[in-house]
C-alpha cells in the first residue's frame, strides 16, 4: 500500500503503529505511525505531532542457515547447485532415498546471492499480501525458500480463489523446493510451465484477475524409480525396465525441458561417510557465486534481469560465442542426445555461468563440457 501511495504521488501516509517499520522502507514517503484515533486526530489539528518513522536498519543475518560443510561427500552435487546459485538455473537432484538431496536442497540458501534493494521491496510486498511479515520482520532480506507438500493443488501454485499469490509468486527471487517430484500432481506441475517461462503468473477466477511476479530459482529432488534403488551396486531395485520409464514419463517433457542442470546424487560409500576431512563452507562458496552474479549484473544492466538463467536469443548471441573447438564439441552433442532448440540454449547459459565463476570472458571447451554433463541423466534413461 505504502508503494502504490509513493507511485500515486501521495507525500505522507499514516499507517497503524505495527505496520510503520514495513511502510517505511517505501522511499520517497512520510509515513507516521498512529497508535489510536484520537492521536490522529490531535496530529491533523496541530494539537500534538506524530513524528514519522525512519526505516530500521536491515539484519541479512540468517536465523537459521544449515552450512554446506555438514554435507559428506557429494561433491559434483554441490558442485551442480554452486553453478544453479550463481546463474539462477533451475535443477532437479536424482538419487536413492538417504543420498543426500534434501538435506542439499535445504542448504541452497546458504550460498545464493545477496539480495538487492529492490528485490528486497518486491519480495516484501507479495509476502506482505498475505500476511506474512511482521512488525519485527518487516521486510524480507533474505531470498524465499518455499517447501510445499506434494499434496497441494493447483490453485494454491499458481493463486487462490480471492486472487491471493501463490507457492510459485512467494518464491519470487528466491527458491521454489519440490520434493518426491514425480508424486506432486500431473496439473500442478503443468501450471508451473509458462511462469518459468516469463516470469510473471496471472491469476483468473470469477472474482477477476490479478498478476504476480514469479521469478523463482525452481529446485526439485527425486528417486530414480518408483522404490528409489534403480542403478544402485546392491541391486536391490525389483522395478521392472517398463515401470521405471513409466516413473519418468509423470514429468512432461516441456516440463524437463525447462530445467537446466540434472545432477545425480549417488548413495554414499562407507569410507565417504567416514571421512574427518572437513567440507567446504558454504561462506566460501557464496563468495564465488555473489563473484559470478554480480559479473551477470555488469552484463546485464539494462536487460531488466540479472543472471544468465533469463538470457534471451539475442543475448546467447551476444555473451554466449562458441569458438571451433566448442562448436564441433556441441555438434556432437546435439547429434548423439538428440536435443531440442530449447535445450541447445539451455547448455549456453549453464556454460556461460560456468564461465563466470572461472572468471573468463569467453566460454572454453571444459565449460561447455562440464554444461553438457549436466544433461545426460535423461538422455541416458531414453538409451536403457
Amino acid at each position: 500500500m505504502a508503494l502504490a501511495a509513493r507511485r500515486n504521488g501521495i507525500k505522507e501516509l499514516f499507517v497503524p503503529e505495527d505496520n510503520a517499520p514495513e511502510a517505511s522502507f517505501a522511499d520517497g514517503i512520510e509515513v507516521y505511525p498512529v497508535k489510536t484515533v484520537s492521536e490522529l486526530l490531535k496530529h491533523l489539528k496541530g494539537e500534538e505531532t506524530i513524528q514519522p518513522i525512519s526505516a530500521p536498519a536491515l539484519d541479512g543475518s540468517f536465523a537459521f542457515a544449515p552450512d554446506f560443510s555438514e554435507v559428506k561427500g557429494q561433491e559434483n552435487s554441490k558442485r551442480a547447485l554452486e553453478v544453479a546459485a550463481a546463474g539462477g538455473h533451475n535443477i532437479l537432484l536424482v538419487g536413492p532415498p538417504g543420498a543426500g538431496k534434501s538435506m542439499l536442497a535445504k542448504r541452497l540458501p546458504s550460498i545464493l546471492p545477496d539480495m538487492s534493494r529492490e528485490e528486497m521491496l518486491e519480495t516484501t510486498e507479495i509476502h506482505s499480501v498475505m500476511g506474512l511479515t511482521s512488525r519485527e520482520r518487516p521486510l524480507v532480506v533474505q531470498r524465499p525458500f518455499r517447501c510445499p507438500h506434494h499434496t497441494l493443488s493447483a490453485s494454491a501454485m499458481a493463486g487462490g480463489a480471492q486472487l491471493q499469490p501463490g507457492e510459485i509468486s512467494l518464491a519470487h527471487n528466491g527458491v521454489l523446493f519440490l520434493d518426491e517430484l514425480p508424486e506432486f500432481h500431473r496439473d500442478v506441475l503443468e501450471v508451473m510451465r509458462q511462469p518459468l517461462e516469463d516470469g510473471k503468473v496471472t491469476i483468473s477466477r470469477s472474482t477477476g484477475n490479478a498478476t504476480y511476479p514469479a521469478g523463482f530459482m525452481l529446485v526439485c529432488a527425486m528417486n530414480p524409480c518408483k522404490c528409489g534403488w534403480y542403478g544402485h551396486p546392491s541391486g536391490r531395485c525389483r522395478c521392472s525396465e517398463s515401470s521405471v520409464k513409466k516413473y519418468h514419463c509423470k514429468l512432461s517433457g516441456p516440463l524437463l525441458d525447462r530445467i537446466d542442470i540434472v545432477a545425480e546424487v549417488p548413495a554414499l560409500e562407507f569410507d565417504e561417510l567416514r571421512a574427518v576431512k572437513p567440507a567446504e563452507k558454504s561462506e566460501e562458496i557464496k563468495k564465488r557465486v555473489n563473484a559470478a552474479r554480480e559479473i551477470q549484473r555488469g552484463r546485464f544492466k539494462n536487460a531488466g534481469f540479472d543472471c544468465n538463467a533469463r538470457m534471451e536469443q539475442k543475448h546467447l548471441r551476444e555473451f554466449c560465442e562458441l569458438s571451433e573447438e566448442c562448436e564441433q564439441l556441441m555438434r556432437t552433442a546435439f547429434e548423439k542426445m538428440g536435443l531440442t532448440a530449447r535445450s541447445y540454449d539451455r547448455i549456453l547459459r549453464v556454460a556461460r555461468t560456468i564461465a563466470d565463476l572461472d572468471g573468463s570472458n569467453n566460454i572454453g571447451a571444459n565449460h561447455l563440457a562440464e554444461a553438457i554433463q549436466y544433461s545426460t541423466y535423461y538422455f541416458r534413461q531414453t538409451e536403457n
